[in-house]
């Protein structure tokens, strides 16, 4: 079994493998031609573009045991031109901190005071934990979520042989292992390929989290689509924007999802989906 920090310089290498490929040689003046035998730039051309050794980048991509610094991370994340998402998950496989890096904190429960104010919201809104645990949520997402937040998703085929709990109110478990999600997200597909991305820039720092692996695993083992789109090494940020909805009682529903993060609090995620008339 590999150990923690076997498996982030994996991720690290397997990460940077995947920018890699989808490089474009001429964009940074390198000829193009048959010789070319994997799609994107050489490693030797990566390492020229940040200043450093083919060898040592060369070690990088093997997954070895190599420190990369921060200001080589930086280096990298430019070159590959990295989103604020992609850079941050790229420090946080690395084990860096970016220079312009988050505050962590220890406890994923939601406070009183944010939870307070999700019950007072006339709309659909959650709290979301590192993990993706529902934490907190008001009853109009419970109305919304059939199978999630009302805690109904052990009514499907099968759940309950797997050992999940009445209260595991896990959104990427939900996504990818209840049928109910399949039928209430519209486009479900295209949901599922993003969320599996937002999740991956989440997790990039925590990957050596027990909980965290755990569920990455489990939902790789017993969900074919989630193992492919995680090996896809996707990185998105949770930017909100249009959700739609097949629900079995209110029919059709459209939505703006916001998506915030408290201040003093990044660990969490505050999500509030806004009514559109489209």
């Amino acid at each position: 079994m590999a150990t923690p920090d076997e498996t982030q310089h994996r991720e690290l290498a397997d990460f940077l493998r995947a920018q890699r490929a989808r490089m474009h040689p001429e964009g940074f003046g390198f000829a193009t031609g048959s010789r070319r035998r994997t799609p994107g730039l050489r490693r030797e051309e990566i390492a020229q573009l940040c200043g450093m050794s083919v060898t040592w980048y060369t070690w990088i991509e093997q997954a070895r045991d190599v420190s990369v610094s921060p200001h080589t991370l930086a280096r990298l994340a430019k070159v590959f031109g990295l989103s604020s998402a992609e850079r941050a998950y790229l420090f946080g496989l690395a084990g860096k901190g970016d220079p312009a890096g988050e505050r962590e904190a220890t406890d994923d429960d939601a406070p009183e005071a944010l939870a307070a104010a999700i019950n007072a919201i006339a709309l659909p809104a959650y709290v979301l934990d590192r993990a993706w645990n529902a934490r907190a949520w008001n009853a109009r997402a419970e109305r919304l979520f059939i199978g999630w937040l009302d805690g109904g998703w052990l009514d499907d085929a099968g759940a309950a042989a797997h050992g999940e709990r009445s209260n595991d109110r896990n959104l990427l478990r939900y996504v990818f292992l209840s049928d109910a999600a399949r039928s209430l997200i519209r486009n479900w597909e295209e949901r599922a390929r993003r969320l599996v991305a937002e999740f991956r820039a989440d997790a990039g720092r925590h990957l050596d989290d027990p909980p965290i692996r755990v569920l990455i695993d489990e939902l790789a083992n017993r969900s074919a689509v989630f193992a492919r789109l995680w090996g896809e090494h996707a990185v998105l940020g949770r930017e909100g924007g249009e959700r739609t909805f097949d629900h079995p009682l209110d029919g059709f529903l459209r939505y703006e999802q916001i998506t915030m993060t408290p201040a003093n609090r990044p660990e969490l995620k505050f999500v509030m989906l806004a009514e559109s008339s489209g």
